[in-house]
């Protein structure tokens, strides 16, 4: 398989279902959202893009299983498998506030082979591949090297799952804020993974999340020489349940505070 050729056409379909995703923004009527869970939204949209983007990717790889957030395709036991999200952000895009993106991964039964994510607002396109630098619009990014957490700009995530999160994050922001450089909450787990690869972050943590949220934009920052587990140092991060995503040089010092605010 050529991960760089694949990475290739992958990029153009997230780029074009991205200008897809401009031109509804433009006119979409908040009437047309549905509610998935608590203020968890879907609309045509979301299932408008996955449908273009599935169709393709099946073009691309007809052996491959999917795994998409609004339930397009199949998953059974394929060797190789799409991991999809056709727009995250969805509640940024309904009010018409950046970041919203599409994310498509590739994966086999170990690791994920390539990812691509295309912010729509401000037309980034991040993509790397196995062995890959990490780019963004064709230039190679890289993570910080910020190890100290009084400079560190972190992002946070807030889950749907209020009750079951609640307690976690509200220890959490009374540990970080004050004693890291700063704190901000952007809607789009996709993007912000990207963000971090890209050293405009040090730092993302939710959990909660879908492995939709974390496929692309985690190859991405690994390659870019970040690091992405759990709360606890391991690799169940693939799941979405929970996601600490680094520069690597803060890491250690974020699974320490994560651990003594779950006690």
């Amino acid at each position: 398989m050529n991960l760089e050729k694949l990475t290739s056409e992958v990029r153009e379909l997230a780029i074009k279902t991205g200008h897809f995703l401009r031109e509804e923004c433009e006119n979409f009527l908040r009437e047309n959202v549905q509610e998935k869970n608590a203020h968890d939204y879907v609309s045509y949209v979301d299932k408008e893009s996955e449908r273009r983007i599935v169709t393709r990717l099946h073009e691309l790889l007809p052996e491959a299983g999917f795994i998409a957030e609004e339930g397009s395709g199949s998953l059974t036991d394929e060797e190789y498998c799409w991991v999809v999200d056709p727009l995250d952000g969805t509640t940024n895009f309904i009010h018409r506030n950046a970041p919203f993106c599409v994310s498509i991964a590739l994966r086999n039964r170990e690791e994920i082979l390539l990812g691509v994510v295309y912010e729509v607002c401000r037309n980034e396109c991040f993509w790397a591949w196995k062995g890959s630098p990490a780019y963004l619009n064709g230039k190679e990014i890289h993570v910080t090297t910020i190890n100290n957490l009084d400079q560190a700009f972190i992002e946070l995530g807030f889950p749907y799952d209020a009750e079951h999160f609640r307690p976690i994050i509200t220890r959490l922001i009374e540990r970080l804020y004050g004693r890291v450089g700063g704190l901000r909450l952007l809607g789009s787990a996709a993007v912000e993974l990207c963000y971090i690869a890209a050293g405009r972050f040090e730092a993302r943590f939710e959990g909660l999340l879908g492995p939709w949220d974390v496929a692309a934009g985690s190859i991405i920052l690994t390659q870019a020489g970040g690091k992405v587990t759990d709360f606890s140092g391991g690799e169940t991060f693939y799941s979405g349940r929970e996601v600490l995503a680094t520069n690597g040089q803060i890491h250690d010092q974020l699974i320490k505070i994560i651990g003594e605010i779950q006690n």
